[in-house]
């Protein structure tokens, strides 16, 4: 990768586009203007004790014997028993670990919930909240919603007559006729992903619970995190997470987690967590922990990148259209600001041309880096009907609008006028 100070083509920190274009050796950058107060603000108030939370809760130095102010991270496998089928604490590291049990509970606290599980993936946890239900039962899902969600319910859920209907939960009149006493699960994306819609919580579990009580509400709250939404507050019973993207944040963890605040499902999905294997490593649940510690300034700074990334792209003739909640042209804008207490990172736009444009495109970015995931420290980008919703139905994507020249944006914690730059000078270079 490069690094900023050689690129030709773009304007140095410190120095204006006038004074750029009077330097032969520096062209002229788009202008990034600072953001306004009331650009960042308007959201619900942001949580004013989360970083004491995430600093302080599930851990204190006092729970080991040397008093270590980070926690231990325990490598065993199993644990010596007082005597037979009597442990003092921890049996087989599958069914818990000193260092699993820190992060469970942190996450917990972030999430205002009871209970926090982990495993080793966000499809891990998924699998599990699913192995609870029986043959027969039913689940709806949001129909705009990522791609490796979409397989697993379509294609090993199915296997076990789990079945699925997946519904767009921005009209929710229909909502109701979909309720069935077989109903187990309504899962939901907010925002959705790759559309960045979003989604009522609170109104649709009112509708749900008013025809099935005992129907769950499942939300993956992956792109927003806790410290920006929290589904519990909203109605939700449960509030997932795949660990991977910007709770850990660093690019280096595949991990999933569930809090939830009924001590039954607590404890039925504990189970499925210790008979299913779906668990993490202990080093992998101190990274995550690690990474909790900074989660609130990354997410601020994620969202200062996205909105300056996002009012660049949507004034670009090569962009046809942007989809990112914090802008005031989305259409689900005003209840953004009434269910978040900010707007991460995460976008998605339609370039201007066919398939083979959006490649020349990402070739020519420098510091967006093509590839899946989201939430690092890093700038990604992809192409989701060739990356990670590849496994849709191609005419399910062209129906939801996940076409060829749709383009899902991970904006990092760079310099936000270096990666408007670059994406200035890549779109740019395929005007015709």
């Amino acid at each position: 990768m490069t690094p900023p100070g050689p690129l030709s083509n773009q304007v140095k920190p410190g120095i204006s586009s006038v004074e750029a274009s009077n330097t032969n050796s520096v062209a002229v950058s788009p202008t990034v203007t600072e953001l306004s107060d009331a650009e960042i603000d308007g959201y619900l108030p942001q949580d004013r004790h989360f970083a004491t939370r995430a600093l302080h809760s599930g851990y204190t130095p006092s729970d080991n014997e040397y008093m270590a102010v980070v926690p231990p991270i325990v490598l065993s496998t199993t644990f010596e028993q007082l005597s037979p089928a009597v442990p003092k604490k921890y049996e087989y590291s599958r069914s818990g670990n000193p260092m699993r049990d820190v992060l469970e509970k942190c996450l917990a606290s972030l999430d205002n919930g009871k209970y926090g599980l982990c495993f080793a993936s966000g499809l891990g946890a998924l699998t599990a909240i699913v192995s609870l239900f029986q043959s027969g039962d039913h689940i709806v899902c949001v129909d705009d919603v990522y791609g490796g969600t979409n397989r697993y319910l379509q294609k090993i859920a199915a296997k076990f007559n789990v079945t699925t209907t997946f519904f767009d939960f921005e009209d929710l009149t229909k909502l109701p006729n979909l309720i069935k006493p077989a109903t187990k699960l309504v899962l939901l994306e907010c925002p959705t992903n790759p559309l960045l819609k979003v989604i009522d919580i609170e109104a649709i579990s009112a509708a749900v619970k008013a025809v099935n009580k005992e129907t769950l509400i499942l939300v993956d709250n992956t792109f927003l995190t806790s410290y920006f939404q929290k589904p519990l507050n909203l109605g939700a019973d449960m509030s997932m997470y795949s660990l991977t993207k910007y709770m850990n944040g660093h690019a280096d963890v595949i991990m999933g987690a569930v809090v939830m605040n009924d001590e039954t499902l607590y404890e039925n999905l504990k189970f499925m967590q210790y008979a299913t294997g779906i668990v993490p490593s202990p080093f992998d649940c101190y990274l995550v922990d690690r990474s909790l510690k900074t989660l609130k300034l990354r997410m601020q700074e994620h969202m200062k990148n996205g909105l300056t990334v996002a009012k660049f792209l949507e004034s670009h003739p090569m962009v046809e259209k942007v989809l990112y909640p914090g802008l005031k042209s989305h259409p689900n804008y005003d209840l953004a600001k009434k269910q978040w207490s900010g707007c991460s990172g995460m976008l998605a736009f339609y370039l201007k041309g066919d398939l083979e444009v959006c490649k020349r495109f990402l070739k020519k970015l420098k510091y967006f880096m093509t590839a899946e995931s989201l939430g690092g420290y890093e700038s990604l980008v992809e192409i989701p009907s060739l990356m990670t919703h590849a496994s849709v139905p191609a005419e399910v994507r062209k129906e939801l609008g996940i076409t060829d020249n749709l383009i899902r944006v991970s904006v990092g914690l760079e310099a936000a006028e270096d990666l408007v730059e670059d994406f200035n000078q890549a779109l740019n270079s395929i005007k015709e």
